[in-house]
């Protein structure tokens, strides 16, 4: 009974020798084998791997995705125009290099984040301060993230990481200057406005002006050609009263009596003042001479 209990510890021990001598690679890691503390291989294929069982050899499994390193606060940076900004930025990366990245942080994620943090602080800084907040905001933004790529990039090699993409996620005045900032910017738009109201004031006026002036003219010309229709209006009239009672002087001489009794007598209220003898009344005192002018 104690021989059969001893195979079995046996046997167990055994397996658990056999089972630590095997790992299993994901395909998202990258598997580094020590022996003795020392890198003895990097298994990049995923896959069932075999090794010797610890304390002679051990297993570090490191992410082979694309991470991302994302600052939890704006850093502040100085402008070539000597202002104070923040910017927001973001890392995509990823480890190419397992042995290159163990080596240099002994495979602890949060000591790579930081040495990216101080790479890309760098690499921003040095991008910013040859430039004014205008570029950096929109005239040059995706020259200033190239530049950042390509050198954080250089410095990433070192360490075994390839630099995935760079993206600068917010730029913005410190909120000590943000008020005199909104100020400078009210004040250029107020100058703006008073500029355009003073333009369109001056072009209001003339157009106001020239439609005053054509106003004017038209107006001349509607008199002028007015007195130039009536004019000849008057001047076929008279020719044609000079025809007509030319042939009978008596008869007109009668005919232009009525009208002027017509227009002096318009009502029974109408007085006139005149001396009855008057050439005026002459076809009253003598209705014959006007009857015998029409019989003519």
């Amino acid at each position: 009974m104690n021989r059969l209990i001893s195979y079995v510890i046996a046997l167990a021990i055994a397996a658990g020798i056999f089972f630590s001598t095997m790992f299993v690679v994901d395909q998202r890691q990258y598997a580094i084998v020590f022996a003795l503390g020392e890198v003895k291989t990097v298994i990049n294929e995923p896959g069932l791997h075999f090794k010797l069982p610890p304390p002679f050899q051990n297993v570090v499994f490191l992410d082979k995705r694309i991470l991302t390193l994302d600052t939890p606060d704006a850093d502040r940076f100085i402008t070539a125009e000597k202002k104070n900004i923040l910017v927001d930025a973001f890392v995509k990366w990823r480890i190419v290099d397992p042995r290159l990245y163990f080596v240099s942080f002994s495979g602890d994620e949060r000591s790579a984040q930081n040495r990216m943090a101080q790479i890309v602080k760098a690499a921003l800084n040095d991008e910013i301060t040859k430039r004014t907040v205008r570029e950096v905001i929109s005239g040059e933004r995706s020259k200033v993230m190239d530049g950042i790529q390509k050198k954080v990039t250089e410095e990433a090699k070192q360490i075994g990481v390839e630099i995935v993409d760079v993206r600068l996620k917010r730029v913005d005045y410190v909120e000590q200057i943000n008020a005199s900032v909104f100020d400078r910017m009210k004040s250029e738009r107020a100058r703006v406005a008073n500029e355009l109201r003073s333009t369109g004031a001056a072009e209001s006026e003339k157009i106001r002006a020239d439609a005053d002036r054509q106003r004017t003219v038209i107006l001349a010309e509607a008199y002028r050609d007015a007195e130039q229709i009536r004019g000849e209006g008057d001047a076929k009239a008279s020719q044609v009263y000079a025809q007509a009672f030319g042939q009978n002087p008596e008869f007109y001489k009668f005919y232009r009596s009525l009208e002027a009794y017509r227009g002096s007598f318009k009502t029974r209220n109408d007085m006139l003042v005149i001396d009855p003898n008057s050439e005026f009344f002459k076809y009253f005192k003598n209705p014959t001479t006007g009857s015998g002018a029409a019989k003519k």
